[in-house]
């Protein structure tokens, strides 16, 4: 399993993340079309927020991040944000 992790914050973050809250049912049902998809969290953060993603390899989380990106460009360009900061990597231990 992969996982990557996009954090956003500085101007525009809490925009972007009042605009993810209220799109939330929109946001699973893209997300749930990428391909491995084991998990998806979105959580807030100080003035932003974070989103973690977990993909059965590397292809899925790197499908994950265009996802989100062209999601974004999408429904919440007016939003501002800066680009996310993004770590990713493999997963030693997952528990559900």
């Amino acid at each position: 399993m992969h996982a990557v992790v996009r954090t956003y914050s500085g101007a525009g973050a809490q925009q972007l993340f009042d605009v993810l809250e209220e799109h939330k049912a929109d946001i699973e049902a893209t997300l749930r079309k990428v391909p491995g998809l084991v998990s998806y969290t979105l959580l807030r953060q100080g003035d932003g927020g974070m989103s973690v993603t977990v993909c059965t390899d590397k292809a899925g989380a790197d499908e994950s991040v265009k996802v989100a990106r062209d999601w974004i460009q999408k429904n919440a360009s007016n939003a501002h944000a800066s680009p996310p900061v993004v770590a990713e990597g493999p997963v030693i231990v997952q528990i559900t």
